[in-house]
């Protein structure tokens, strides 16, 4: 269990794990529900998750609002119940999100330094049209405090586009360990894997958030580098559910048992079970409260409620979410957390 020196953080990540992002555990008034927080933690480190993405998008970037002041307790509570859970006893990478200009995103990765967070997941959305020497000095700043995992934004939820040059600048900070790569963009995806496998880092472990595409991200060797560089695991919203499931396929991967046919069946399924959650038919707009519905359905949240009052479900995607959950069992842990919701729910 972390907290882990640099260079075991840098190896554990470099195996490639399932690294849920942690949702928000809030009752129907939008108040905050520790009890169903910690079930959360719970049941991901018993899923066999090798790390847990905390206070990120998928956590609702609304909890630094003062008005809330939930990024402490929320981070708080998720690192001491990894902590002393069980199945923390096994190797798991805790990060922590930081956003805003350098001033508040240092801040933020000093409170997760704190709070012994292993790195952080740096949001560069603050910083808007900055070029990219203005980005990179930003990342090598917040880089002083905590290790950073970089982080690919797609432009739909507030991400921008950064190019070849700027992940080739990323990759030389001396305490990058990992890149999130979740542009939504072929294209986007093979300039950071291209923009690493020319910089000769082999210790900067490339991870998946491309929702639309999660498992062709995994089973594929990109043509540059020797041996040929890999997208060696998930950081992932969508991993927030059917985490076991996750960690399994996973595990599929790296015994790479199946033919171009089934990992191309497989990738469909999981892209259309995720079109349900994450909502691009209304451009995303639904994708906390999708991933909150279904854990909701499994008795694992009390409610899909988001700090937002105006966030929620978009039209019609109830109805889809029901419909991939009758289509996709594979894709779920219904029966796992049946039988240790109980357990998990209890103070």
């Amino acid at each position: 269990m972390p907290t882990a020196p640099h260079q075991t953080l840098r190896q554990h990540l470099g195996e490639g794990h399932a690294i849920p992002a942690m949702p928000l555990a809030l009752n129907a008034d939008r108040s905050w529900s520790p009890r169903h927080q910690r079930a959360l933690v719970r049941y991901y480190l018993e899923a066999g998750a090798g790390g847990l993405a905390v206070g990120v998008h998928t956590t609702q970037f609304e909890i630094r609002s003062p008005e809330h002041g939930l990024l402490a307790p929320v981070l708080e509570l998720c690192a001491e119940e990894a902590r002393r859970h069980p199945a923390g006893s096994r190797p798991c990478a805790l990060v922590a999100g930081a956003c805003g200009d350098t001033a508040q995103a240092r801040r933020e990765a000093e409170l997760a330094r704190s709070l012994g967070y292993d790195a952080v997941l740096l949001s560069l959305t603050a910083l808007g049209d900055a070029d990219d020497g203005a980005l990179a000095e930003h990342c090598r700043r917040v880089g002083e405090v905590l290790p950073l995992v970089g982080f690919y934004l797609q432009p739909a939820i507030g991400g921008r586009t950064y190019g070849y040059r700027f992940w080739r600048t990323f990759a030389e900070i001396e305490n990058a360990a990992a890149i999130k790569i979740a542009p939504f963009d072929r294209y986007a995806t093979l300039d950071v894997v291209r923009a690493v496998a020319d910089s000769g880092r082999r210790d900067l472990a490339l991870y998946t958030g491309n929702d639309d595409n999660i498992v062709h991200d995994l089973v594929t060797p990109f043509p540059w580098g020797e041996p040929p560089l890999r997208i060696v695991g998930g950081l992932l919203g969508q991993w927030a559910v059917g985490t076991r499931r996750a960690a399994e396929l996973l595990e599929t991967v790296k015994a790479g048992d199946r033919s171009a046919a089934e990992w191309a069946s497989l990738n469909a399924r999981l892209t259309d079970f995720n079109a349900a959650l994450f909502d691009p038919a209304h451009r995303f707009a639904g994708c906390i409260a999708g991933i909150q519905e279904m854990l909701r359905l499994d008795g694992l949240l009390p409610s899909r409620a988001c700090l937002d009052p105006a966030a929620g479900l978009s039209p019609g995607q109830a109805d889809e979410i029901e419909r991939v959950r009758r289509a996709y069992p594979e894709w779920q842990d219904t029966e796992f957390i049946l039988e240790n919701r109980d357990r998990w729910l209890a103070d």
